[in-house]
């Protein structure tokens, strides 16, 4: 694992800001544990933290977007002593209670909720994309993600050609199997917010939904990005774009049902991108699925899979700051 630490050093090239010592907390401060996926982690944003140890391969962006609105609420006069932010790319819910093992035979890292302490008040993050499988079903639909790459798992059906995928995932085992990954979606969200309650009795849960993938209108991404080449969803068929926003949609009711349900906060942000999606040109806040993005491995740049870039992380920031606000109000 040592090993795999020191080449995950060698291979980003990135160049991390001097270190500064923290802000001693106020009175007042709520202490806080950011958990989650790589949308929490924001993976393709550079400098990444923990690069000395197994922990850099979930590639958390030393600016993800917990650290920016745990500041945009400092300079509100609400401050957070962050406990910890152990989101890690390639998370699924059930890390939250279980080891997640790290690609490449990395490790693994501890099950999310460890970092939780007696005193926690707030407990803030993303989970359930990689429950659904959101990685799998985007390899059913492109030939290119079919590639060996970065981006976990494998099509549902690899038999099955990606230019059948809306045929696929609208009838048969597609459809038996979209619709059992929802279930386990959530299931497993549901246990989820009871461990995080159990754990940290005394804290405001906040789950973080996703920032909407694919417009209103798909025939925006039939158009590449400005000073892109690759159009934003790649060789995915147009016709199967409202398959996959669908599939993203009914994940987002899976998890705001979860959430009211379980006596947790809903930070929707599907509702919230619809102008910020991949395929909004220069008002994207997603990065195409083959959109080079500032992460540098190898030498190269890793593509974003369909990540929030810059603006769609400051999107993130911006309602989760307002929504850990108004908890707060409440309380």
């Amino acid at each position: 694992m040592a090993a795999a630490a020191l080449a995950l050093s060698s291979c980003l090239a990135l160049a991390a800001p001097a270190a500064t010592a923290a802000a001693a907390p106020t009175a007042d401060a709520v202490p806080t544990v950011f958990f989650g996926d790589s949308y929490t982690a924001n993976f393709g944003l550079s400098p990444v933290n923990h690069m000395d140890s197994e922990r850099g391969w979930c590639f958390q962006a030393k600016d993800n977007y917990p650290a920016v609105a745990a500041r945009t609420l400092a300079g509100k006069g609400v401050d957070l002593t962050v406990q910890g932010d152990v989101s890690c790319g390639g998370a699924v819910a059930a890390n939250v209670w279980t080891k997640q093992q790290l690609p490449f035979g990395a490790g693994e890292v501890d099950e999310q909720w460890k970092a939780l302490k007696g005193d926690t008040r707030l407990v803030v993050g993303s989970m359930g994309g990689n429950t659904l499988g959101f990685a799998e079903i985007l390899k059913q639909c492109s030939d290119k993600l079919r590639q060996p790459s970065l981006l976990p798992g494998e099509p549902v059906d690899g038999d099955k050609p990606a230019a059948e995928c809306k045929d696929f995932f609208e009838t048969g085992d597609g459809k038996q199997w979209l619709d059992f990954k929802l279930q386990v979606a959530e299931d497993d969200l549901d246990q989820m917010i009871q461990v995080l309650h159990y754990k940290a009795w005394d804290a405001d849960v906040v789950l973080v939904g996703y920032p909407r993938l694919v417009p209103q209108s798909v025939a925006k991404c039939a158009k590449a990005a400005p000073g892109q080449s690759e159009l934003p969803f790649a060789d995915i068929p147009q016709d199967a774009l409202p398959v996959l926003d669908q599939a993203q949609k009914r994940l987002n009711d899976v998890m705001k049902k979860v959430a009211e349900e379980n006596d947790a906060t809903f930070v929707d942000l599907y509702a919230q991108t619809g102008a910020n999606t991949a395929c909004d040109g220069a008002d994207r806040g997603i990065g195409g699925l083959l959109e080079p993005s500032n992460l540098d491995l190898i030498g190269q740049k890793v593509p974003w899979y369909a990540h929030p870039n810059e603006k769609g992380r400051d999107l993130q920031a911006q309602h989760v700051a307002a929504t850990i606000e108004e908890v707060f109000k409440k309380s």
